[in-house]
């Protein structure tokens, strides 16, 4: 039976109210709880997941909406006082917390932060374009993890920045690091001499963090959003991004990540690295490259364009040599010749699908279900952060419930050889996910010997050792539940396809040269002033990014962001219309 709490005006991050949901499910005679603020769109979650209630057509924006599905409605009183108790100690937690300055309106953002250059922003999609053009009428540059945020928007917002001489990450920008300064999701990585720019967010993570643990460094990681390179975005923000990094004098090496963009905008993104003379690595995950160039390397992988901009840091010729584990012990049947990856990071799933294909052959019949990255054979991977699966749920980053279930489902099916896991740890992830998921890889492999079988579960932490988890820890911990831990997921996959009797092969590349066109490399000092300097941060949104930002000693201030005018946009935009035309911002 559903019982339907409704909580007026107690906004909350759809973060904090997911974990929550997750809590307090877990309790002994609750089947499921689950908690986000009145939007239309978390009604239509509610609706579609069948927790839907004549109760909830009530709700507001700003109003938590909880529904418990149970047959004992004592546990619903039971609930309704954890989450105040939770909701309270939380704000207590806050209040004797590192002091931080808190603010609830543009206006008052203005006046408290200290000659602010940045907007942060995680906010729901369907507001977040609004305060990316309040941001840019202030002249701040902007970053917007939110997503679901229409590309109409994303064209013109990236448009307006561009005229202004700022930039725009994003929207759906997962991970930034500025001048040394973590955005979001990411790692703590050490300062360098390697500038980098990416279209993925975990593709960055994984670059990033490979970089570090080869003790060399990043100066800045600009983040575009996926869609950046797309034809009708045209890759306004990577070419901005691009033309700073050629002007920063501590950048020795450009590395662009991206998945194959539009045809004409690759060209376009290529012409502009030609024109550049510092060294270039690239990777257009998903394309295997043909050739290489003079002063343009080419990589196939995450972990080769990583080593290769390393070895260009250093004055050291190009030469990526793969790695595989091979002296894992596993006995396996005629019919055990499946490999099941279970990733976090939807970059790493889909270098996992490149590997797998271009090795074995691509046997999805030319259609990929939705929700995965591949399935073809005995084989699938699969992106559980894929908003399939993280509708109302939180990232599996943070969240290790689906990816426990697919580990105990998988192992039962007779043809699974390997299975693929990683661990992206770092701001925004869990504490220590690598202690959740080892009692079921323990059980797993133990229940797996009893059947008579074999299986392989391996794993890749992607992180460094500054980050708060403790890298080596989180190895640790997986390899004495039975794991075998790999260093990067390029060696991971490669692993996993040795283990069934294959082995990647890496592209053949020439040496190519072209003739590049003449472009305008300059780039206004507004976001050269970003990329040099610490940034001072309006962050609108989640809290935890401010905690982030102020561990590392940057300016921020917290903006409280809650839904006006009962979170109707159509009203919202005629308030935004009205306050620039008169020339300030509420």
């Amino acid at each position: 039976m559903l019982h339907t709490i409704i909580k007026e005006n107690t906004y909350q991050d759809s973060i904090v109210l997911m974990l929550l949901s997750n809590k307090l499910s877990s309790i002994e005679g609750i089947n499921q709880v689950s908690i986000m603020m009145g939007t239309p769109a978390n009604k239509d979650i509610f609706k579609s997941s069948g927790l839907g209630t004549d109760e909830m057509a009530a709700a507001k924006p700003n109003d938590i909406i909880i529904v418990v599905d149970t047959e004992d409605a004592a546990k619903v009183d039971e609930v309704n006082e954890q989450v105040d108790a939770e909701l309270k100690g939380k704000a207590e937690s806050a209040d004797s917390g590192q002091k931080q300055d808190e603010v609830s309106n543009w206006k008052r953002a203005l006046e408290v932060a200290k000659n602010p250059n940045l907007a942060l922003i995680s906010i729901p999609g369907q507001y977040a374009a609004m305060e990316a053009e309040n941001a840019l009428n202030n002249n701040l540059n902007v970053f917007m993890f939110s997503d679901n945020v229409a590309k109409d928007d994303e064209v013109r917002l990236k448009q307006l920045a561009n005229d202004k001489g700022l930039v725009v990450m994003g929207p759906d920008c997962g991970t930034g690091i500025i001048h040394g300064i973590p955005l979001a999701f990411t790692n703590i990585v050490n300062e360098g001499n390697i500038g980098v720019v990416g279209a993925s967010g975990t593709g960055i993570q994984e670059v990033t963090t490979i970089i570090d643990r080869m003790d060399k460094g990043v100066t800045n990681a600009l983040g575009t959003g996926g869609r950046d390179l797309s034809t009708e975005v045209g890759a306004i923000t990577m070419l901005d991004s691009i033309k700073a990094l050629n002007h920063d004098p501590k950048v020795k090496v450009i590395t662009v990540i991206s998945k194959p963009p539009a045809k004409e905008v690759e060209e376009k993104v290529l012409n502009v690295l030609r024109n550049i003379d510092k060294p270039v690595v690239t990777l257009f995950l998903g394309a295997k490259p043909t050739y290489t160039e003079e002063n343009i390397y080419h990589a196939y992988t995450l972990d080769e364009a990583a080593q290769v901009s390393v070895q260009l840091a250093n004055d050291e010729t190009p030469s990526f040599k793969p790695s595989v584990l091979d002296n894992i012990s596993l006995t396996l049947s005629a019919q055990q010749d499946g490999i099941k990856g279970y990733y976090s990071g939807g970059t790493l799933a889909s270098e996992a699908a490149m590997l797998v294909k271009d090795t074995l052959g691509d046997a999805s019949e030319g259609e990929t279900p939705e929700g995965y990255s591949y399935k073809g054979g005995n084989h699938e991977i699969i992106d559980l952060g894929d908003d399939m699966y993280t509708q109302g749920k939180p990232h599996p980053m943070i969240d290790p419930s689906k990816r426990i279930e697919m580990l105990e489902t998988s192992s039962d099916d007779p043809a699974t050889a390997v299975i693929m896991l990683d661990n992206v740890i770092g701001y925004g992830s869990h504490d220590d996910m690598a202690s959740q998921l080892a009692p079921t890889i323990k059980s797993v492999l133990a229940k797996v010997q009893e059947a008579g079988r074999s299986l392989a579960i391996l794993a890749t932490v992607v992180g460094t050792e500054h980050d708060k988890q403790g890298y080596q820890d989180q190895i640790d911990i997986l390899k004495e539940a039975g794991a075998v831990v790999c260093a990067t997921n390029d060696e991971m996959v490669r692993t996993a396809l040795h283990l069934i009797g294959k082995d990647v092969a890496q592209p053949q590349r020439e040496l190519r040269s072209f003739e590049a066109q003449s472009v305008d490399l300059t780039v206004d000092e507004k976001v050269m002033n970003l990329i040099n300097t610490k940034p001072s941060v309006i962050n609108i949104g989640l809290q935890s990014f401010t905690e982030a930002i102020q561990a590392s000693d940057a300016e921020v201030v917290q903006f409280n962001w809650r839904p006006i005018a009962g979170g109707d946009e159509k009203l919202m935009k005629v308030l935004q219309f009205l306050n620039n035309y008169e020339g300030e911002t509420v």
